[in-house]
């Protein structure tokens, strides 16, 4: 039997950007914290470590140097008609709402700043919208790439808690799986669970689940930071919404297996009340990765708005479905269609100058502040992770001309009756529409009005351009898959990350952070996102739970115990 010098101030379940941020709050008020996480060290930092690092800001520096001009009121505007807040639930939700957006508005970015985060000079325009003021959408560009993508992101808040645990406040336990939380007159004291075997599977790899002891850890706060269900299929089908369709036979993963939304039943068992499990935000531009690190590993395009966009059978999508516009009402509609892909149709000039692929390891230039590299992103030619993929990925086709284009993405994909007739003759309009500086095609004004934005003209959008004109080729068609990524609901929390139970009142000594709690109140992004709200959400919640602990006083409360299991003979 092992026993803990002393009892910690808080036990964080889950060591990703949320957790981490809520540990590192503490280290600053000096208090304890016990870290339980059941993967190996190497996955520190979680989900994070793999994204983009893109993150949602209002009015910053970086805008208004491109030429930007946002306000509180305009992001408002946006995020109330993109959320669609229309449940009881919800309450918390745009309570929570509110309070991001003046912190994105307002100290959000000094506040990284001083920790050390730059930002990429050219601000992204994700989640371009519907079409409407009033709406679902973006009004500009708000998506700020921090310099080093997602680990930039994380590098501050690993190296705060690192140093707290070279000072004596911080204890790793990896490989700690909580199979329960301990409830003791109605009050949340600690948590119960498995020893599992040492693995040394590299970041993000399947670990094993061997159980070799138990272990019990008390304090008087816990914190649930444990992420959504993105890596469980089974539970992304089970709370899949009618209002999506049918969830897909097939989905690629955008998140490492153990994002197992396991903890969410848990705190649920212990007096937590989850809410909106229904709202998810998945990516229908998922591509297969043809270097994978988990199961179904999926790469997410993050396209410009020049490609046709066709569902599985040769249709081309209305407006406003076009790429980078609207995810969710993507998702729905091929949803509909009854089947799991779709194809972007595009050229050599779109794909050099409009593809980019979302995650850490796939922007080497950024994640590695490398300025010599990033350099090659404005002159001709893909960037490296783009060509690999177009030369070593299962989805994607290279043709000279349009019909061995069509016969190969039939060949593909021979389940789907795809109309390649029809896929030709929109080709060709798109070609006959382009002559002009006007047009009836609302893609192309769209794209069109795109470049009038500098960033968008400098790397983002290429110049609008026939298909079929030789110079701009070869022809590309990329198959694209439902991509699962994020969960939209989760524990419902009040603005000190406090977890809420049926009755409204906060359950003593627990706390929710990060996607595990919808990113805050369980519900902040509604129905949709604004994309770059996702990391955001972590950083938020995160401090609000740091914060509210640490002011709350150092506890105390009886020794941790790990006791060690005997092996089963099996």
């Amino acid at each position: 039997m092992a026993v803990a010098a002393s009892t910690p101030d808080a036990i964080v379940v889950g060591a990703g950007l949320a957790g981490l941020v809520a540990a590192s709050e503490l280290v600053d008020a000096g208090r304890r914290v016990v870290i339980v996480d059941q993967e190996p060290a190497a996955s520190l930092g979680g989900q994070a470590h793999w994204s983009f690092g893109g993150l949602f800001l209002v009015d910053s520096p970086e805008q208004r140097r491109m030429g930007v001009k946002d306000s509180l009121e305009l992001a408002r505007q946006d995020w109330e008609g993109t959320a669609a807040f229309d449940r009881d639930e919800d309450e918390w939700g745009r309570r929570w709402a509110e309070a991001y957006l003046e912190f994105a508005a307002g100290e959000k970015r000094a506040w990284l700043h001083e920790k050390g985060v730059r930002f990429f000079p050219v601000v992204g325009w994700a989640e371009r919208g519907a079409g409407q003021a009033i709406g679902h959408g973006n009004s500009v560009p708000r998506f700020h790439i921090t310099w080093g993508t997602g680990p930039g992101v994380l590098a501050p808040f690993i190296a705060r808690v690192k140093a707290g645990e070279a000072a004596g406040l911080v204890e790793f336990r990896h490989r700690h799986r909580v199979d329960e939380l301990i409830v003791e007159g109605g009050a949340v004291v600690g948590v119960r669970g498995a020893v599992l075997a040492a693995d040394d599977a590299a970041r993000g790899e399947a670990s094993n689940r061997e159980v070799v002891g138990d272990f019990e850890l008390r304090a008087p706060a816990v914190v649930v930071s444990s992420g959504g269900i993105g890596g469980n299929h089974e539970l992304v089908r089970a709370a899949w919404p009618a209002r999506l369709g049918e969830p897909p036979a097939e989905m690629l993963s955008g998140v490492p297996a153990h994002v197992d939304g396991r903890m969410l039943g848990i705190a649920e068992a212990s007096g937590a009340r989850l809410v909106n499990g229904d709202r998810m935000w998945h990516y229908t531009e998922g591509i297969t990765n043809w270097d994978p690190v988990w199961p179904l590993h999926g790469i997410r395009i993050l396209p410009g708005p020049s490609s046709l966009w066709f569902d599985a059978e040769g249709r081309r999508l209305p407006p406003p479905l076009y790429p980078g516009f609207d995810t969710l009402g993507t998702l729905e509609h091929l949803a509909a269609t009854g089947h799991g892909h779709s194809w972007f149709v595009l050229t050599q000039k779109i794909i050099e100058k409009e593809f980019a692929l979302s995650g850490s390891e796939q922007n080497p230039d950024l994640t590695g502040k490398d300025l010599k590299l990033l350099a090659q992103r404005v002159r001709r030619g893909a960037p490296a992770p783009v060509e690999a993929f177009k030369e070593h990925g299962v989805d994607f086709i290279v043709a000279d001309t349009l019909d061995d284009l069509l016969e190969r993405m039939r060949a593909l994909s021979p389940e789907a009756p795809l109309d390649t007739a029809n896929i030709e003759r929109e080709v060709h309009a798109h070609d006959r529409e382009i002559e002009n500086e006007f047009t009836k095609d609302l893609q192309i004004t769209a794209l069109r009005g795109a470049r009038r934005y500098r960033g968008d003209k400098l790397i983002r959008v290429a110049t609008p351009h026939r298909f079929l004109d030789a110079e701009a080729g070869p022809l590309i068609a990329v198959k694209l898959h439902i991509l699962t990524r994020k969960s939209l609901g989760g524990i419902q929390t009040d603005l000190d990350s406090r977890a809420l139970g049926a009755d409204g009142a906060p359950v003593p000594g627990l706390y929710a952070a990060g996607e595990a709690s919808g990113f805050g109140g369980g519900g902040v992004h509604g129905y949709r996102a604004l994309e770059g709200t996702f990391l955001g959400g972590c950083l938020f919640t995160g401090r609000a739970a740091g914060r509210a602990i640490a002011s709350a006083g150092r506890g105390a409360s009886e020794a941790s115990v790990s006791r060690p299991r005997p092996r089963r003979a099996d």
